[in-house]
């Protein structure tokens, strides 16, 4: 099928925070096409783009603070990213004023409505990337259903792994057939209910066929964007080149 593969940095950040430009290679050398980056815009747009484009990548989101896309400072994140080529503004947190009761989610969707139609205007769009929280009983729902039933053109970067450290029960795959045409890009994170992310894609919990499968008839995923958090089985570096290896093997094998 060919699927698109792009790296979360954050988990190779202190590599990135060292060597910019010689990090970027690196991961275009093991076979990475797209690089999502994260937090604050702390080098110049054209730094970034010129980084990725000597590497031979394309940034494929922005893992960017609530803040960025307040009314007051929107612009400047518009303007900085379309300098990088990128239209996917993803909100991987929120303030725990946002998120701590229905009525506080029920709000920020309505938020998330407003940055998505200004994003909108200039052909970029903004998701949201969920941790565990989300996928914990609040009020009889869950959070993360309240989100996307209620800002409907606020798109879904699901984060499996993520979500099933809310508990063994957690439904990783319901929300990919509940919000159909709701995601542009993806998380992949190998998740062990016994070890956590200490674990790798293939020894794993997750069911990945069945996972890829229900994106293929549900989603129109442009990235399927790879994460990997424990160093304590190997270097992110190594890890980052495990987890694409494993995953292109079961493309391979026509597995996913």
């Amino acid at each position: 099928m060919g699927y698109n593969y792009g790296l979360g940095l954050y988990s190779v950040r202190h590599e990135l925070k060292a060597d910019l430009w010689g990090t970027l290679k690196k991961i275009k050398k093991m076979g990475y096409d797209g690089v999502e980056f994260f937090g604050q815009f702390t080098n110049t747009a054209q730094e970034i783009r010129a980084a990725v484009d000597d590497a031979g990548l394309v940034c494929v989101g922005w893992h960017t603070p609530w803040n960025y896309v307040d009314p007051a400072n929107i612009m400047g994140t518009i303007t900085y990213n379309k300098i990088l080529g990128n239209a996917d503004i993803v909100i991987p947190g929120l303030p725990k004023e946002m998120t701590d009761s229905k009525a506080a989610w029920l709000k920020t969707a309505e938020a998330f409505q407003v940055a998505a139609d200004k994003l909108a205007d200039y052909g970029m769009y903004i998701g949201y990337h969920n941790h565990g929280s989300e996928f914990q009983d609040m009020e009889g729902v869950l959070p993360f259903y309240y989100l996307f039933e209620n800002a409907c053109d606020v798109y879904m970067q699901l984060d499996n792994g993520n979500a099933w450290t809310a508990g063994p029960d957690t439904d990783v795959y319901d929300p990919i057939v509940k919000f159909p045409c709701r995601s542009r890009t993806l998380h992949q994170k190998p998740f062990s209910l016994k070890t956590g992310h200490a674990t790798m894609f293939g020894e794993d919990d997750i069911d990945w066929p069945k996972f890829f499968g229900l994106c293929n008839e549900h989603q129109d995923i442009k990235w399927h964007i790879i994460e990997y958090e424990c160093e304590e089985l190997y270097t992110p570096l190594e890890g980052v080149r495990l987890c694409i290896d494993a995953l292109k093997k079961m493309e391979c094998e026509g597995k996913i």
